[in-house]
């Protein structure tokens, strides 16, 4: 039962075009950078990305805009990203905005075989047009469908080689969630042991949800937008 694979290449090896595809991370924290970038070489187009946000410019989710392989995005944050914007504006990428608790929600949902459920957020706003209201107790909720992808792609700290998973603080971040919501679930992982070494208690998400895992190259861990104060 070794899932670890020899390279990202292979790892994505059967994402094809117009596939659907959730990205674990936030901002650029916990992003699968090499798996994103074996994306790009592999030239697939038309893809449905599902992620918190897309990247920056050149990097993330940003390297696949630029080479024009997304065809709709589904997020809640689009800041830091002028491409994004341009091609939002210019109608060459779809984007459908969720607010970040529904997005999670969704694919918790998805995740977990529930087709659809009921939420305050967004009622009255233009994030209910076109969806299901009803009243409960007095107060209206929009209904919102649950998300399921063809593959995730997310990143782990340490897996052993069946594929049971830690996450690395807040990296954890929307990667163990949509894990559980793809039909395959490929992992980029920092360090792999064998079975056996990681602690059962530790273990943040089972193996069963993992299909494939690659060991990462050790790309820059960068910062979305650094900020710091002037010397006195």
């Amino acid at each position: 039962m070794n899932k670890v694979v020899a390279s990202a290449d292979e790892a994505v090896r059967d994402v094809k075009d117009g596939s659907m595809i959730m990205v674990g991370g936030f901002g650029l924290c916990g992003i699968p950078a090499d798996l994103i970038e074996a994306l790009v070489r592999k030239g697939v187009k038309d893809l449905t990305t599902v992620s918190n946000n897309a990247g920056v410019d050149d990097f993330g989710l940003g390297k696949l805009l630029q080479t024009g392989q997304i065809k709709k995005h589904i997020g809640s944050y689009v800041g830091e990203n002028k491409l994004f914007e341009k091609l939002v504006l210019t109608g060459k990428v779809v984007l459908e905005l969720n607010p970040q608790g529904t997005l999670a929600e969704r694919i918790r949902a998805g995740g977990a075989g529930i087709p659809a459920f009921f939420t305050p957020t967004g009622a009255g706003t233009v994030v209910s047009e076109g969806k299901e209201i009803r009243e409960f107790d007095g107060r209206p909720y929009v209904m919102e469908r649950g998300l399921k992808a063809d593959f995730a792609l997310i990143k782990a700290w340490k897996a052993d080689r069946w594929g049971n998973l830690i996450f690395h603080k807040t990296a954890r971040n929307f990667n163990p969630v949509m894990a559980t919501a793809a039909r395959v679930t490929i992992v980029e992982v920092e360090e792999i042991v064998e079975p056996g070494q990681l602690d059962p208690d530790g273990v943040h998400l089972a193996s069963v949800y993992v299909k494939r895992i690659v060991l990462s190259s050790g790309q820059e861990k960068r910062i979305e937008k650094r900020t710091v104060r002037k010397r006195a």
